[in-house]
């Protein structure tokens, strides 16, 4: 099985008709006090764990979620229950919300996001040792900082191998606990700035690898594709075609349960890596980190549109 571990979040996604460059002042960034009027308001089903779960999902791949949730979690259970994720690992109380993330996006797909933390304050005080089933590959994906490096400590003492995802959180990293979570990894990913931003945390030089040789290392690019490196080769993915760019949010998510989706059934990286595109661009398409839906014949069939290639799942 695929243990997931990540935010489970409501999402309130607004978008802004302009950009925000136009209304900030570099100069008087250190008063800065802007308020954006919106023209669109979406709310959904998000947080990375429920995003990733979701993705994995529709490529026919069952995953767990391991998080702790509020009382106001139940309409969004229903909506994974219904989509085949495993909500069983999953803890209620009573004295919290379930974490909420607001973002504005505007014309240039610049975000701003706030983000409620919730019930996940208390997600520290889970173990993967709880699970029953046996693990697979686990997914530390961004959330309570605390509870991604315990995770991550778990699954190295566990000779689990796990994806490190640090994400969003990585300011909140100091280099040890960095180098924890980085260390006992499989899969190690993130965009560009974040990939940067790691090496700078660690002392390490740009043309410095982030990670052993035998770890993958994903650096994702947006618009320009990816790249994977594993073993001292370096693969160069293209990205797919989106038909339209309503909306970047969940993106990543995407990419990493199409990476996954591929990688569990023991495909090539670089094929992997294409398989992570193409699930990107569906949520784009539309409003919402988990709105989209495809079957795996159209998921088969828009991949050999966009690389010429046959996909066999």
């Amino acid at each position: 099985m695929i243990l997931v571990t990540g935010s489970l979040a409501y999402d309130v996604i607004m978008d802004f008709p302009g950009n925000f460059g136009d209304h900030i002042m570099p100069e008087k960034i250190h008063i800065l006090n802007v308020s954006f009027l919106v023209n669109e308001m979406r709310k959904g089903f998000g947080g990375t764990a429920g995003n990733i779960a979701y993705n994995l999902s529709l490529l026919g791949i069952r995953a767990s979620l391991l998080a702790v949730v509020g009382a106001d979690f139940l309409t969004y259970k229903e909506f994974l229950d219904k989509n085949e994720v495993d909500t069983s690992y999953v803890k209620t109380v009573n004295n919290f919300y379930t974490s909420t993330a607001y973002g504005i996006t505007d014309q240039k797909d610049n975000q701003i996001w706030g983000f409620y933390t919730g019930a996940d304050a208390l997600t520290e005080g889970l173990s993967i040792s709880s699970v029953e089933s046996k693990i697979d590959l686990g997914i530390v994906a961004p959330h309570n900082p605390r509870a991604m490096i315990k995770f991550a400590s778990e699954y190295t003492s566990f000779r689990i191998p796990y994806l490190f995802d640090p994400g969003m959180q990585l300011p909140w990293f100091s280099a040890t606990n960095l180098l924890i979570g980085i260390k006992g990894a499989k899969i190690i990913i993130g965009n560009d700035y974040e990939t940067a931003l790691m090496k700078k945390k660690l002392g390490l030089r740009d043309k410095d690898s982030l990670g052993k040789t035998e770890q993958i290392i994903i650096t994702t690019l947006g618009e320009k594709g990816s790249t994977i490196q594993h073993l001292g080769k370096t693969y160069q993915i293209p990205p797919a075609k989106a038909r339209n760019n309503l909306d970047p949010a969940g993106a990543g998510d995407a990419y990493r349960a199409g990476f996954i989706a591929g990688y569990m059934r023991h495909l090539s990286l670089s094929t992997c890596g294409k398989m992570g595109s193409l699930a990107a661009v569906y949520t784009v398409e539309k409003y919402g980190t988990t709105t989209h839906k495809y079957t795996f014949e159209e998921f088969v069939r828009r991949y050999k549109e966009n690389f010429r290639e046959t996909l066999e799942l």
